[in-house]
């Protein structure tokens, strides 16, 4: 303990030290606390360079200081020994004072002074590393202060010096997405390239660039490497984008793109660039910014002098892409200036130069070749076109450059192979499938040029090479319009189909007279029942047929019904040549099962297009009509409203409506039964409850009227406030008329009556009581209407007037009360109805219990009979007097003819029958079947009494048992 303690000289006494002495001893000497702090400098593990700061204030007075103001050595001399110590980058700490360092040079060098450019472009290569950390959370805390540093690399654009702001580009560049060099600082740590690029999203670097291109006009490399690091900035960075189109960057970019470039870069980024803001930013306002004759007059510009620039793949991939950007621009903004530059005309030349001959100076040594960026390029002028013929202005110029006779150009059978100098055939396909889309979209708005081009003939003639099945070309199905069309011509079929519905939905009576005169009707129904049957054929027919499940296909089947219903639905002639062939085929599709309504499929869109045919192509002609109703037509349809989900129960009605006008419909509603035996009345009953429930029509719980004021408004109606409205508006009553299928329900039904209707129920006469006053309340609630209009008008009828509008109102309150005391009658007639049927049921179960009762006094007679010679003569009596009374003349007795009929010595006492059933005990007791028949055919002979029968004569009895 002493040698512990301080190492004392002196020594243990001999009998040593207590406890108590040793501790006081301790706390009166001090004892050394020694810690061993060991270093990677102590053993030698050195990793990195030590970083030796320095006090930028120091350098900042020396900056600053009016004594050193014209020390211009000593201000470059401070500087560069800063950058020596922070050759490995600047502290984030340290970063307010680089700002201020920077300031001031850019400052001196706007004054003048050019000694301060080398300091400022040495900082600006210092500002290039990743800053520095010395804490983890430095990022956090010095996030704003390096946000604020990068805008302020991005200030200093100002100095009009060229080296400084090629600079500036080269170190916002390797802060945004260069790689980090390493750096080895000693117990320090580099920002991370996420974080750099955060403060560099963060910060106005973008704005602050787009800016400064309005400076760079004469110095054209320094603009180059502004571009440069925009288009690094907006390739992946939504947030840039924003920031640059904020200040109108697409037109500043796209105004000045053809400027003169030797290297053609300035072309290519600023093209880039404006494909990342179209991509990450809003394309509404960069079209905005392009639709300006300026912008769209430089891409004419840059277009036209890239289209005959065909020597290499570079060139002819900018000059889509420059052909890309004036798409989205017309897809964006149709009425941007293409007219008033001439580009539109210009674009129309250049698409249609090889269907139709030209003598234009711009294309006369032109000619695209069988690459793939010649074959996008045509593409990309059909596209563009079509985008542009939004625009009604830009419809002459098109007719005037033949782009309809380009597009039908394309409208003919395929060869399934190519000469050499052609295009390949799956080019050809796509190039015909988009001439197919394009016409879908821009033949209805160019009808001469289609009539004048025979469109309908072509369009007819390769709908029907689609549908032959000797030829060997098989489709490719590349592309999107190709889609489904691998192996087969179903491609072709689809778009041409669309082609002729959309022509067809234009109600052109020369496009529909063009096409009915070349049997477009008979073609399509012909179609159409094949694809029916389309499941018995096989081979290459097959391409027109259809399968089920198979989207497609179904989508063709739903165009051609289209097609059939808009030939037909003016037209009485054209329902007669639809014919029983076609309401055959439409009698196939109504028999679709109402399950495959909710697959996805297209089913559902299938059976609307059946419906409207039927409405279109049947209805109207008395031929069609009695064919359809041969077919039970009206059967499948009302098969179909009772499974079929709401939507369709109003195009459904419609049709049985416009039907129930043919006299001969009437029968075929009333005789109609579905499942469970459910009538048409019934049916549209049910239907109207169903309504009524949907728009929340006030009822009791037995269906009759709830609110006798207005017995048919829903909640919607009760909610909207009557407002005064012009008189050539409909008011909310009319308006709902059309909004649910009640005023249907009642045309129907005043059609079919009101009385003697088959399979209705006490609940559907309820509801007919309100069905067939529905007219009258719907009268009531316009009259009530106009009254409270006036009376929000401040109106006031004449007394002739108002005392009209007061009896209407009375009349309608009367008739509710009427067909609700009426309403009453019946539920209560239903009542007692039930009560009566509940009483018919008890007198059932009593008389079953009564024929019980009396079956057990038989068996207790017969018992009695058998066992008491009395009771069985008191029988025989009664038996005597019964068959006596039975006769109607009394026996002549006394004469000598006279023949009785009765068996003599016949002790029978009932009247029996040849056969007799006897109820044994079970077999298991008496050890089976044949047991029991020895043992009872025993017991008859040897007690022939038992049975009925006395003396010496028996009755021939056939023994049947019970067990």
């Amino acid at each position: 303990t002493q040698a512990f303690a301080g190492g004392g000289s002196s020594s243990l006494p001999p009998g040593g030290l207590s406890l108590t002495e040793i501790s006081q001893k301790l706390e009166n000497q001090k004892i050394p606390i020694v810690t061993h702090i060991i270093s990677d400098e102590d053993i030698g593990n050195v990793v990195g360079e030590k970083l030796q700061t320095v006090d930028l204030e120091r350098v900042l007075k020396v900056l600053t200081d009016p004594h050193y103001a014209g020390l211009y050595d000593r201000h470059v001399m401070a500087i560069e020994r800063l950058l020596r110590h922070y050759k490995q980058g600047f502290l984030m700490k340290d970063l307010v004072q680089v700002r201020r360092i920077l300031n001031i040079c850019a400052d001196r060098i706007e004054e003048g002074l050019v000694c301060y450019v080398e300091p400022l472009v040495d900082c600006l290569c210092v500002c290039a590393l990743p800053f520095l950390m010395e804490k983890a959370s430095d990022e956090l805390a010095y996030r704003q202060i390096s946000v604020e540093t990068a805008s302020q690399l991005a200030f200093l654009m100002r100095v009009d010096v060229s080296r400084v702001r090629l600079q500036i580009c080269r170190t916002l560049a390797q802060i945004y997405d260069g790689e980090p060099p390493p750096q080895d600082v000693r117990d320090h740590k580099p920002a991370g390239r996420k974080y750099n690029q955060a403060i560099c999203e963060e910060s106005d670097i973008s704005e602050t660039l787009v800016r400064t291109l309005k400076l760079l006009d004469k110095d054209l490399t320094v603009r180059l490497a502004v571009i440069s690091l925009l288009q690094k900035l907006s390739g992946n960075s939504t947030r840039c984008c924003i920031q640059m189109l904020s200040v109108n960057a697409a037109y500043t970019l796209c105004s000045r793109m053809t400027d003169p470039d030797p290297s053609g870069e300035l072309l290519f980024r600023s093209v880039e660039i404006l494909w990342n803001l179209m991509q990450h930013g809003d394309s509404e306002q960069v079209a905005k910014q392009l639709a300006c004759q300026e912008c769209v007059a430089q891409l004419r510009e840059a277009f036209v002098y890239l289209l005959p620039r065909t020597f290499s793949v570079f060139d002819r991939q900018l000059r889509n892409d420059v052909l890309v950007l004036v798409q989205l621009l017309a897809a964006t903004d149709c009425r941007a200036p293409f007219i008033e530059v001439g580009f539109l005309k210009q674009l129309t030349l250049f698409a249609t130069f090889e269907e139709v001959k030209s003598h234009s100076p711009l294309v006369r040594n032109l000619k695209l070749s069988k690459n793939h960026e010649d074959f996008e390029l045509k593409k990309l002028l059909i596209s563009t076109l079509v985008s542009l013929s939004s625009d009604p202005c830009a419809l002459p110029v098109l007719s005037e450059g033949h782009f309809m006779l380009a597009l039908l150009s394309y409208v003919k059978p395929n060869e399934p192979t190519s000469k050499p100098r052609e295009l390949p055939p799956a080019y050809v396909e796509e190039l015909q499938l988009l001439a197919l889309s394009a016409l879908a979209t821009v033949g209805p708005k160019m009808q001469a040029d289609f009539v004048s081009c025979n469109g309908c003939n072509r369009l007819l003639e390769l709908l029907f090479w689609c549908t032959e099945a000797s030829d060997d070309y098989l489709g490719y199905g590349n592309a999107f319009h190709g889609a489904g069309g691998r192996g087969s011509k179903r491609a072709q079929m689809r778009r041409t189909l669309r082609a002729i519905s959309a022509m067809v939905t234009t109600n052109n009576p020369d496009i529909l007279a063009d096409f009915v005169d070349q049997d477009a009707i008979g073609a399509l129904s012909e179609i159409l029942a094949s694809s029916v049957s389309a499941g018995n054929r096989t081979g290459q027919a097959a391409t027109a047929a259809v399968n089920d499940d198979d989207t497609i296909d179904l989508e063709m089947k739903r165009e051609m019904l289209g097609i059939l219903s808009g030939l037909c639905e003016n037209s009485l002639h054209n329902k007669d040549l639809f014919g029983p062939s076609g309401v055959a085929t439409l009698v196939q599709f109504l028999r679709t099962d109402p399950g495959l309504l909710s697959s996805g499929l297209g089913h559902y869109q299938l059976v609307i297009g059946a419906i409207d045919a039927v409405w279109c192509c049947v209805v109207g002609s008395y031929t069609t009509e009695d064919c359809f109703l041969e077919r039970e037509g009206v059967y499948l349809l009302l098969d179909l409203l009772e499974r079929c989900p709401s939507d369709l129960h109003s195009l459904i009605l419609g049709v049985l409506l416009d039907l129930s006008e043919n006299e001969k419909t009437l029968p075929h509603l009333k005789t109609w039964k579905g499942g469970c035996e459910v009538t048409a009345p019934h049916l549209f009953c049910a239907l109207w409850r169903d309504t009524e429930a949907s728009i929340g029509c006030p009822r009791r719980p037995d269906g009759s009227i709830g609110d006798l004021l207005s017995p048919l408004m829903g909640d919607d109606q009760r909610k909207q406030p009557v407002t005064p409205q012009p008189a050539n508006w409909p008011s909310r009553s009319i308006v709902e008329v059309a909004e649910n299928v009640r005023a249907k329900i009642y045309a129907l039904f005043y059609r079919i009556g009101f009385v003697d209707l088959p399979g209705i129920n006490a609940e559907d006469h309820v509801t007919l009581t309100l069905i067939e006053r529905y007219l009258d309340y719907k009268l009531g609630e316009v009259w009530d209407e106009v009254q409270r209009e006036l009376e929000l008008e401040q109106v006031r009828p004449v007394t002739p007037d108002r005392e009209a509008l007061d009896w209407i109102n009375k009349c309608t309150e009367q008739e509710t009360l009427l067909v609700a005391k009426t309403q009453s009658e019946l539920m209560d007639a239903k009542r007692d109805q039930e009560v009566s049927e509940e009483q018919a049921l008890y007198s059932e179960l009593r008389e079953d219990h009564r024929q019980k009762e009396k079956a057990i006094n038989d068996f207790s007679d017969f018992v009695a009979r058998t066992s008491d010679y009395s009771k069985l003569r008191e029988a025989k009596t009664r038996q005597l007097a019964s068959i006596e009374a039975s006769r109607i003349v009394p026996l002549q007795q006394d004469g000598a003819a006279f023949h009785s009929t009765e068996l003599v010595n016949l002790q029978a006492t009932v009247f029996c029958n040849t056969s007799v059933k006897l109820q044994s005990t079970p077999a298991d007791i008496l050890g089976g079947h044949m047991n029991v028949k020895e043992r009872l055919t025993s017991w008859m002979t040897n007690y022939p009494r038992g049975g009925g029968t006395a003396g010496g004569q028996t009755t021939s009895r056939s023994v049947e048992i019970v067990e």
